[in-house]
């Protein structure tokens, strides 16, 4: 059992690349983590990490040695923590972090039922980095991402897929007269975008024209659901995802601007922390999440 509870402090300051922050993961202070290392090292007879100034880095013997358990470790946390997760209370408190507009439409509601079971949710927003940084530094257990997710920390499972869009208000939509719009014309139409940097905007580009999206937008909001309601108000166009535009679509307070190809369909996936899996709670939104997951 001892040599199962060293691999695992290993394995955790083997992807923390910190034995302080692998400590507080494990719930462990700094010396028992030390000593947990140095047995393991002791056991070898090689070491495993080079201590630094800021944190350590691996040895060629601590990359090998991560190869060899890291895969079969974490498959037996998360079994025991599914199997705890069957048979006890669920009480405690699951972080998650995602975009808005998705955990608005999508997860929210499928996380409802799980408060019956005694659990606390905090869950944060943010763009692209704010999500990796929460996640890679512990600060959420669970995420929603729209980039496949990697690091040796990171496990994670398709959660569905979504489709850009491009739209407008029905009204701005008819001077296309019903033609295929070209990037000239758009660029010479006001646009609506999450921020500065025209991420949805630049993929729609790419993927449809291919070619840069060189404008400023009039407006920049970090939640499409503003860009939706600015859009139907005929403020100027924007690229959104289909699950979220799709009411406004049907009930034709915005229409799809018809172009040479459709916008580009992307991933959707749940991301997790491999070290919370040993929470049973953890494992139990998770599952559901999955369970639960309808295509975007």
């Amino acid at each position: 059992m001892n040599h199962l509870i060293h691999l695992r402090t290993f394995l955790e300051a083997y992807r923390a690349g910190s034995l302080t922050r692998a400590a507080e993961r494990l719930g462990i202070t700094q010396p028992a983590a030390s000593a947990h290392l140095a047995a393991l090292e002791a056991t070898l007879g090689k070491p495993l990490f080079r201590r630094q100034a800021r944190g350590v880095s691996p040895t060629p013997a601590a990359d090998d040695l991560a190869r060899q358990v890291a895969a079969n470790l974490d498959g037996i946390e998360a079994a025991m923590a599914s199997a705890r997760a069957r048979s006890s209370q669920l009480a405690g408190t699951v972080h998650l972090v995602g975009p808005a507009e998705y955990l608005s439409a999508r997860i929210g509601p499928a996380l409802a039922p799980l408060l019956a079971e005694g659990l606390r949710l905090r869950i944060q927003t943010g763009n692209r980095a704010r999500i990796y940084a929460a996640l890679a530094e512990g600060h959420a257990d669970l995420a929603v991402t729209a980039s496949k997710p990697e690091g040796t920390g990171i496990g994670f499972a398709d959660l569905g897929r979504e489709r850009l869009l491009l739209v407008a208000a029905p009204a701005l939509a008819e001077r296309a007269k019903a033609r295929t719009v070209s990037a000239a014309f758009l660029c010479d139409v006001p646009c609506l975008a999450y921020d500065e940097d025209l991420g949805l905007i630049q993929s729609f580009f790419t993927h449809v024209f291919g070619a840069v999206a060189d404008m400023r937008a009039v407006v920049t909001a970090p939640d499409l659901r503003i860009l939706i309601g600015m859009a139907e108000a005929g403020a100027g166009w924007t690229v959104l995802p289909d699950y979220l535009c799709a009411d406004a679509l049907a009930a034709a307070r915005l229409a799809e601007l018809p172009t040479v190809r459709p916008g580009p369909d992307n991933g959707l996936f749940l991301a997790w922390n491999k070290a919370a899996l040993r929470h049973p709670r953890v494992v139990h939104v998770r599952d559901g999440l999955l369970r639960a997951a309808i295509p975007a």
